[in-house]
């Protein structure tokens, strides 16, 4: 049977010793961000996005990995575009890293045209 391994978190030089968020923390704090902005409540928004109170706190508090689908119902009962959801955490993961905004930078590696 396989071993389980422990998933060590990088640490980041800025960061004094605190992990790099996951993908799932960032995304948990602004849709949470997002509706304490507007003053909505958990149960209410997640009766508008047809999921259970309970499953929206967990994804809210980093704890799950929602679909591509469940995230679609969130940001749809928040009103949110998902597309700034998505500029708002690439840049909080960035700024774990110490880097700036994406805007201006060069990708790295080959550039594929479309044709």
């Amino acid at each position: 049977m396989a071993d389980i391994l422990p998933f060590h978190r990088k640490r980041t030089p800025d960061s004094e010793g605190e992990p790099e968020p996951l993908w799932r923390e960032a995304l948990g704090r602004n849709l949470r961000a997002a509706r304490e902005e507007q003053g909505g409540r958990l149960v209410d928004i997640a009766e508008r996005a047809g999921i259970s109170p309970q499953y929206l706190s967990e994804i809210e508090r980093g704890r799950k990995e929602p679909s591509s689908e469940m995230i679609a119902a969130v940001t749809g009962a928040l009103g949110v575009e998902l597309a700034d959801l998505l500029a708002d955490i690439a840049g909080v993961i960035r700024r774990s890293h110490g880097t700036g905004p994406a805007v201006g930078r060069r990708p790295s590696g080959p550039v594929l045209m479309a044709a």
